[in-house]
């Protein structure tokens, strides 16, 4: 029978560094999006060799959590590998089954936040209401979408469910990413602020079926729009 080897007494240097910027990445000291810095700043704030670094960083790109860009530097993907490998599936699905799982996700959140909701989160959501208005106004899509983003995820959070919390972060680039491409229109953005502003009211109202109800409507255009410009 064959043994089964032994673990070795002491990691490597490299290996260290690997669970060094693993914790790092995943206490949001690089977020997810960044650019890392330069590999001579590395080298010189961690105090390690060229290879050393290269092989931790090579690993890390392995795992799923950075990602090189040729002439670019290497950006974080994900904050853990778990995100990665769900991020990764979701991406390789088609947009329509995106969407469901988007929705499910949302109008359970949004439900739950209107039973649950505290005043402080309710005035976030008020705030990042704000936030995305001003965005529509500008006309910038990239804002809008970002801002939709962090709204989405507030009401995720004011549900009080932290597993779902964490599946909905590990998803989150993957489901507002199903935004991306889609043409930018003045009604449907106008419409689009306004289901988010009922939405906010039910939650405000702890109106729970009212604000499944405008999770659902809030998805459902964001699948019209798509159909719309493809």
């Amino acid at each position: 029978m064959k043994r089964i080897n032994a673990p070795r007494r002491s990691a490597s240097l490299a290996a260290q560094l690997v669970d060094s910027l693993r914790a790092h990445i995943a206490a949001g000291g690089w977020p997810v999006g960044t650019r890392i810095p330069s590999e001579q700043a590395l080298m010189e704030e961690l105090g390690v060799g060229r290879s050393t670094l290269r092989e931790a960083i090579g690993a890390l790109v392995h795992l799923g959590l950075l990602e090189a860009r040729i002439g670019d530097g290497t950006y974080v993907r994900a904050s853990s590998e778990l995100q990665s490998v769900m991020v990764r599936r979701a991406s390789a699905a088609g947009r329509d089954d995106v969407l469901e799982l988007r929705t499910l996700l949302e109008e359970f959140a949004s439900k739950a936040a209107a039973l649950r909701r505290s005043d402080d989160q309710l005035a976030q959501l008020r705030e990042l209401l704000a936030d995305a208005d001003a965005a529509c106004e500008s006309e910038d899509p990239t804002a809008a979408r970002d801002v939709d983003a962090l709204f989405h995820r507030a009401v995720v959070r004011a549900s009080g469910n932290d597993l779902l919390m964490e599946v909905y972060d590990y998803l989150g680039t993957a489901l507002t990413a199903t935004q991306e491409g889609l043409p930018w229109d003045a009604a449907a953005a106008h419409e689009h602020a306004g289901l988010h502003r009922r939405l906010v009211e039910a939650i405000e109202a702890r109106d729970g079926d009212g604000a499944r109800a405008a999770a659902a409507a809030i998805v459902c255009l964001t699948h019209d729009t798509d159909e719309a410009g493809s």
